[in-house]
């Protein structure tokens, strides 16, 4: 964790979740009612950002505002750490025609159990 706001560690963890989420630029900005190339350039981290934007950022990734600027991993909850990963999942598979989320869901039993043996 740093102990100072580094624009460009702050753009990339955005740039992570976003992707980790299926989100192109142009949707993150417009879900955070921001124009894309401000949006852009905060993730480049040629600028900052007010605090509207950030609580908006981080309601709409679910992350932390503290994450977001300074890199403080989550408290003392481990579960915490998965979040990010299963939010994005549900949101992937929501995302998908009911035939194919079954299949999903298939593969990632399969995968699970190869992983345990």
């Amino acid at each position: 964790m740093s102990k100072t706001y580094n624009r460009l560690a702050a753009g990339e963890r955005l740039r992570l979740k976003r992707t980790l989420l299926g989100m192109t630029q142009e949707e993150m900005a417009e879900r955070i009612d921001r124009v894309p190339k401000y949006y852009a350039d905060i993730e480049r981290g040629s600028c900052g950002m007010s605090v509207e934007t950030l609580m908006a950022l981080s309601h709409t990734l679910n992350m932390p505002m503290d994450y977001i600027i300074l890199g403080r991993e989550y408290g003392e909850n481990p579960e915490k750490k998965h979040e990010d990963e299963i939010v994005a999942v549900l949101d992937i598979l929501d995302k998908c025609p009911e035939k194919q989320r079954a299949s999903i869901l298939k593969i990632i039993k399969i995968f699970i159990s190869s992983c345990r043996k």
